[in-house]
C-alpha cells in the first residue's frame, strides 16, 4: 500500500518541488509529503495561545500562572473531546492523539510543579508576595509607592531572617549524614534557580516605575537597594555554602531525580510501552554488544581482546590544534557523499549550502565537551587558556576516529537535515518534539552507517562502537540515577571504568545529563529512540515494502512526533482516540 500511495504522489511533488527552491522534482518516496492534517491550523492556535499565555503570566512557579495553565488546559481538553476523530483523516488523527497527550502531560507537569514548589516553600517563604508585585503590574493596577515601600522592607527583612534560620538548619544537614546533605543539596540548587528568576522578575517590575514614576522612586529606591543586596547575600549562600559552587570551577555533580512515578508518566507521555526495568535490561542488552564488537576490531588492531587499549591508542589519534576544523570538514564531505551515492535519501542543495561551523567556548566545553549541532556545527577543542589536562582530554574525546560517528550525528543525515526539513514540513509539529525522534534519528543513522560499511578500519570501528556504548551507557545511568538506584559519582565512574571516557569528559555528560536543562528521558531516548528506527526500517525497507529514501524521506516531512506514530503514519495503522502505546518494538527483553 506504501508503494501505491508514493506512486501516486509524484505529480503532486513536482508541482510543489517548483516553487520550493532547492528540492529535487524529481525525488522519489514522498508518499506522504502531500497529505494534509484538518487540525494543522488547529495545533498552530494551541502552540500560539499557549506561548502568549507564557509570555504573560511569566513569573516561575507562580500560583496564578499555574491556574491560569490548567484552565487553559481544561479548555483543550474539552475542544479535542468535541472533534468527531473517526472523521477525520490518518494526518488528522495524528495530530489528534498528539495534541491530546500534549495537553495531558503538560497539565499533569502543573502537578509536578506544585510538589516541587512545595519543597522549596521553606527555603523561598517570600516567593509569593515577589510574584504578586508582578502580577499587579501585569493586571495595570495603580501603585501605591508609601504602601510598596513598606512592602520591599518587610521582604528584606524576610529574606534575611530565612537566610540566618537556613544557615542553622544547614549546620544540623550536613551533621547528619551524607544522605540528608545531598538531599538538602538538591532542593537548595532547586531554590537557588528560582530564587535567581525572582530576583529577575523584581528587578523587572522595579524598572518599569523607577524613573518614569517620581513618587514611586522617592519611596522605593532605598528599600529596593536593600531587597536585591538581600537575595544577592541569601543566592551566594545557598550556591556556595549549601549546593558548593566555588567560582571558576565546574558546578558540583547535583541533580533532581524525578522517581519512579515520574518516569512512568514520562514514558507514556512518549509512547514507550516499557518499564523502567525493561528499559534499563535493554540498555543492557546493547552494551553487551558494543562489548563484543570492542573486543573483535581489538582482535584486529593486534591487542587481543584488550579493547581498553585499543581504546587507547585510537584516542591518541588527535589532530594538533588548529587543525579540527579541517578534519570536522573532511568527514562532513565524506558523510554526505556516502548517503548521496547509495541514494539514502534526498538532500536539497540549500541544505548543504546553509551550514556552518562555531567553536565552542571553555565554558561550554564543560557541559558540552564533544560536538552540537544542526545548521551551525558547534566544534569542541581546546584552547591555549584551558589546563594542561584539559586541553589533552579535550582532543583525546574528539579525535578522527570518534568524530566519524559525531559529525554525520550533527550534521547530514543527522540533526542539521532534521531542521531543515522539519521547518519546511509539518512544520505545527515541532510543537510535539521530543528526543526519541529527534535523537534517535541521528543515532540510528549511527547504527545504519554501521551496517552499510562508512567504518573504513578497526579504529573507526572503535571511535563509532564508543558512541554506541555510551547511548547504552545513558539508558543505564540515566534511567538508575532517577530512580535513586545509582548517584551521580557512581555514573561518572560507570562512563570511566565501562565506556571508556576520559573523566572531564564524563563529569561533563553527567551534569549535563542531571542538571535539569534536558528532560528525564533524553539521554535514554538517543539508543531508545535509534532502536524504534531500526525496527520500522527492518519492517518496512528489509521487507521491500520501500525504498531506503521513500522511507527516510518519510519520516522527516512528517514532522517530529514519538516514533509509535511515525510507524502508524507510514503503515496507516488504525488509531484509536486514546493513542496508548502497544508497539514493543525491542522484543521482551527481560522475557515474560
Amino acid at each position: 500500500m506504501c508503494r501505491q500511495t508514493v506512486a501516486a504522489c509524484v505529480v503532486a511533488l513536482a508541482a510543489l518541488a517548483a516553487v520550493i527552491p532547492g528540492h529535487p522534482a524529481d525525488a522519489t518516496g514522498q508518499a506522504h509529503l502531500d497529505a494534509d492534517s484538518e487540525l494543522k491550523e488547529t495545533v498552530r492556535l494551541y502552540a500560539t495561545d499557549r506561548a502568549a499565555l507564557l509570555r504573560r503570566y511569566d513569573v516561575e512557579y507562580s500560583t496564578v500562572r499555574r491556574t491560569r495553565m490548567r484552565e487553559f488546559y481544561d479548555d483543550w481538553k474539552a475542544r479535542l473531546d468535541r472533534i468527531d476523530f473517526d472523521a477525520l483523516s490518518q494526518e488528522g488523527r495524528i495530530d489528534h492523539v498528539l495534541l491530546a497527550h500534549e495537553v495531558r502531560y503538560e497539565r499533569s507537569r502543573l502537578n509536578r510543579e506544585e510538589r516541587l514548589l512545595q519543597e522549596m516553600a521553606p527555603w523561598l517563604p517570600f516567593a509569593s508576595s515577589i510574584a504578586g508585585l508582578q502580577e499587579a503590574r501585569r493586571r495595570m493596577e495603580p501603585v501605591d509607592p508609601p504602601r510598596v515601600a513598606a512592602t520591599l522592607a518587610e521582604l528584606a527583612r524576610q529574606v534575611d531572617s530565612v537566610r540566618t534560620h537556613r544557615a542553622e538548619t544547614w549546620r544540623a544537614d550536613s551533621g547528619a549524614g551524607a544522605g540528608a546533605a545531598d538531599r538538602t543539596r538538591v532542593v537548595a540548587r532547586r531554590a537557588a534557580g528560582l530564587l535567581d528568576e525572582l530576583q529577575e522578575t523584581l528587578e523587572d517590575w522595579y524598572g518599569f516605575y523607577a524613573g518614569y514614576d517620581p513618587l514611586f522612586t522617592w519611596w522605593a529606591e532605598a528599600p529596593y537597594a536593600r531587597l536585591d543586596e538581600a537575595i544577592s547575600d541569601y543566592l551566594a549562600f545557598l550556591r556556595e555554602d549549601v549546593v558548593g559552587i566555588r567560582t571558576g570551577a565546574p558546578e558540583p555533580l547535583i541533580g533532581d531525580p524525578i522517581g519512579a512515578d515520574g518516569l512512568r508518566a514520562d514514558l507514556a507521555h512518549e509512547m514507550i510501552p516499557y518499564t523502567v526495568e525493561e528499559l534499563i535490561a535493554i540498555g543492557e542488552r546493547e552494551f553487551a554488544w558494543c562489548e563484543e564488537e570492542f573486543r573483535r576490531a581489538a582482535n584486529e588492531m593486534g591487542f587481543g581482546d584488550d579493547w581498553k587499549a585499543a581504546l587507547e591508542q585510537v584516542k591518541r589519534s588527535y589532530v594538533p590544534p588548529g587543525d579540527q576544523p579541517q578534519l570536522v570538514r573532511e568527514l562532513a564531505e565524506q558523510s554526505l557523499a556516502f548517503v548521496k551515492e547509495r541514494d539514502l535519501l534526498t538532500v536539497p542543495p540549500l541544505a548543504e549550502e546553509v551550514w556552518r561551523m562555531r567553536m565552542l567556548s571553555p565554558e561550554r566545553q564543560r557541559v558540552a565537551p564533544f560536538f552540537l549541532g544542526g545548521e551551525v556545527m558547534w566544534v569542541a577543542y581546546p584552547t591555549e587558556e584551558m589546563a594542561h589536562a584539559d586541553k589533552l582530554m579535550s582532543m583525546r574525546g574528539n579525535n578522527p576516529h570518534f568524530s566519524r560517528a559525531t559529525v554525520h550525528h550533527e550534521y547530514i543525515p543527522g540533526h542539521h537535515l532534521q531542521g531543515f526539513m522539519t521547518a519546511r514540513y509539518n512544520s505545527h509539529r515541532r510543537v510535539f518534539s521530543t528526543p526519541f525522534w529527534t535523537e534517535g534519528w541521528a543515532l540510528y543513522w549511527e547504527m545504519l552507517l554501521w551496517d552499510l560499511g562508512f567504518p573504513r578500519s578497526p579504529e573507526d570501528r572503535i571511535g563509532m562502537l564508543f558512541w554506541r556504548a555510551h547511548r547504552a551507557a545513558r539508558i543505564i545511568f540515566s534511567l538508575r540515577f532517577h530512580l535513586g538506584t545509582m548517584t551521580a559519582e557512581e555514573a561518572v565512574d560507570f562512563l570511566v571504568e565501562r565506556v571508556g571516557h576520559e573523566r572531564a569528559n564524563a563529569e561533563a555528560e553527567v551534569r549535563r545529563s542531571i542538571a535539569g536543562d534536558y528532560s528525564p528521558l533524553y539521554q535514554a531516548a538517543y539508543m531508545l529512540g535509534g532502536l524504534q528506527f531500526r525496527a520500522l526500517h527492518r519492517e518496512l525497507v528489509e521487507s521491500g515494502e520501500m525504498t531506503d529514501r521513500e522511507f527516510h524521506d518519510a519520516v522527516l516531512h512528517g514532522g517530529p512526533m514519538p516514533v509509535e506514530l511515525v510507524r502508524a503514519r507510514l503503515t496507516a495503522a488504525t488509531l484509536e482516540r486514546a493513542g496508548e502505546s502497544r508497539w514493543r518494538f525491542a522484543g521482551d527483553p527481560v522475557g515474560r
